[in-house]
């Protein structure tokens, strides 16, 4: 072999070596909490949230693509009084019974430089699928401080029009159709 040869193939080792390829994040349900946001009776806007998350997230920060699985327990819902958080279980709403999980699935990552920025993907709930674009916002990544893991953080955020599910009840006076959700997510790397 030529000493030219030799010092190709080793400049492309090297070279290889700080492409960045596709890295697996799973979401630690501990510190990524759904929340939602909705508008009763045209007056104040009440909260909830879901304590049951679980999902991956893959990146490729090099080449600018990423998807994204994220299943939330809709029986894991809780909001400031039992009575309502049962009544939002119930079959007017989350019917979590028949439905137990609400499902994202996103195959389009956009980024902006090295972070992503928006995902392009579907919303499954009470088994039906839409469209649902989220905002990434406040995405970095660095060490657990305990693992001493990587991981990577961001806020996620869509509004949904709960009708298009099928999440009709208290339609138009008591609850409102628009639901804005946000997302606080951290994924250790696999």
């Amino acid at each position: 072999m030529t000493a030219l040869l030799r010092a190709l193939l080793c400049a492309l080792a090297v070279a290889s070596n700080g492409v960045m390829a596709e890295e697996t994040y799973v979401i630690d349900g501990a510190h990524t909490v759904p929340m939602y946001e909705i508008r009763h009776m045209g007056m104040s806007l009440q909260r909830g949230f879901f304590t049951n998350t679980l999902g991956r997230v893959t990146l490729d920060r090099g080449a600018k693509t990423g998807s994204i699985q994220v299943d939330i327990g809709t029986g894991s819902l809780l909001t400031a009084s039992r009575v309502m958080s049962d009544v939002l279980k119930g079959v007017g709403y989350f019917n979590a019974d028949q439905f137990p999980t609400m499902r994202y699935v996103a195959r389009d990552v956009v980024f902006d430089g090295d972070a992503p920025v928006r995902a392009d993907g579907e919303l499954t709930l009470l088994g039906v699928t839409r469209p649902v674009p989220l905002a990434i916002a406040d995405f970095h990544c660095g060490e657990q401080f305990l693992t001493h893991r990587p991981m990577c953080a961001a806020e996620v955020s869509a509004t949904i029009r709960r009708s298009d599910f099928g999440m009709t009840a208290g339609l138009p006076a008591a609850v409102a159709d628009d639901v804005r959700i946000v997302i606080p997510v951290e994924a250790l790397r696999q």
